[in-house]
Formats: C-alpha cells, structure tokens, sequence
C-alpha cells in the first residue's frame, strides 16, 4: 500500500514495504532498512521517530516530550534482556559451540548478539556512530566471554547499563544524531529502538531453536505481554 499524506502544505510518502513490492524495492534503492520512514517531495528521508527533523520538515507546532518512549523502552529491554540472560543458563557449553541452522553462526555468537547489539546502540551517545567498525570492534572484545554464566554475566551488565540510561533523563544524548548500519541518520533514542526489534528477533529464533530442533523445553521465557509493542518481521528466518 502506497499512500500520499499532507500535512500543512506538506505532501511525503509513507511506505508499508509489508504489502508494496513497488515500495519495498525503492527503500531498498535509497539504502533504507529500518522503519517507520517519512519520504519528503521524494528527495528527504527521515528514518524513524525523529522529531528534530520531523517537526520542521512537516511543519508542525507541537512540542515532544521523550520520557513515555524512554519508559517504554527501559521496560522493554529490561524484559527482554533479562529473558536472553534466563534463556543462556539452558544451554550446555556443546550447545553453544555448535552452530546454528539458519546462518554461519555458534549458538554462542547468536546469543549474544542479543546482547552485544543494544550494548553498541547505547554506546553510540558516546562513540558517535553504530558502524561496522564499532560492530566489529564489540566481537573482537567479546571473545573471552565463552561460558553460559560468563555471557549471563555480561548480559546483566548490559541490561543494568542501558536501562539506567534510558532512565536518566538525558535528553541531549537521547536526541543525539549518529550514522547507523541499522538506520542510516538516526537519534541515540530511536537506534535503541531499532536495535530492540532486532533482538527480540533473534530471541524468538533462539526459542525456536530450543523447542524444534534442541527439545528443550523454555524456563520462564518471555511472554507475549512482554513482546507486545516491539515490532519484528512476520517470518521467523
């Protein structure tokens, strides 16, 4: 579906790449992976919730309060990181050195890139950028982390640090723009919410895993209560 919105004067394009091919395909030309997108007169892209650029573009009079979508998210990636660091404890250490079915990728990786990736998101208030390099970079440091308890560990830590800081009330770091792999221009705030969907993606293709293929049955997963609101493709792999 293709829809063409006005907003004072303002006409932009909104994509549901779902249902469109025609649009899928030309998000995918302009280098788009992340959603929601506002597309301007066909030359500006806004990727996600950004309201620095959103408000003015649109021309909108309205102010933006940050703190009911930081709340939302501290809840969000307590529940989810927590249920990640619960699930690690389920797994036998040949387990985690065996790879999984649908990538090129232990067991081990695949967990804690759960883990890791909110970690690279959060860090961008500080580094300035989510890149491949800075990607790449959390690997390499990660490489001594092999148990089951030494990724719990590690997840704990990165469950503790990024809901403090959505709790903090820093807004400057919040609103601070930072070039992205996953979502090219984007806000601190909005990163960690693209990041959250993709994690909880993997979360639930490790579930998967469990039940399917390894048999093991979940110890107090995530529920879909805690799933709600965090948006994830409809096909698992």
């Amino acid at each position: 579906m293709e829809q063409l919105l006005q907003s004072n004067g303002v006409q932009y394009e909104h994509h549901n790449v779902l249902e469109d091919e025609k649009a899928l395909e030309d998000l995918r030309s302009r280098g788009i992976k992340a959603l929601p997108v506002t597309i301007i007169d066909d030359t500006e892209v806004i990727i996600g919730y950004f309201p620095k650029k959103l408000i003015p573009a649109l021309k909108l009079d309205v102010k933006v309060d940050l703190s009911s979508k930081t709340e939302w998210l501290a809840e969000k990636y307590e529940k989810i990181l927590s249920a990640a660091v619960r699930t690690t404890s389920q797994f036998t250490q040949e387990q985690l050195d065996a790879e999984v079915p649908w990538r090129p990728w232990t067991l081990r990786k695949t967990v804690l890139h759960i883990m890791s990736f909110p970690e690279v998101a959060y860090l961008s208030h500080k580094v300035g950028s989510m890149s491949q390099e800075d990607m790449r970079a959390s690997d390499n440091r990660l490489e001594p982390v092999y148990t089951a308890a030494e990724m719990a560990e590690y997840g704990d830590k990165v469950r503790v640090d990024i809901v403090a800081f959505l709790n903090s009330g820093n807004n400057e770091a919040f609103d601070r723009e930072v070039p992205a792999h996953y979502g090219g221009e984007v806000t601190v705030l909005e990163l960690l919410n693209i990041i959250l969907s993709h994690s909880t993606h993997h979360l639930k293709q490790v579930y998967h895993l469990m039940q399917t293929d390894l048999g093991i049955t979940l110890k107090n997963p995530a529920s879909e209560e805690d799933f709600e609101g965090i948006q994830t493709p409809d096909a698992l792999f």
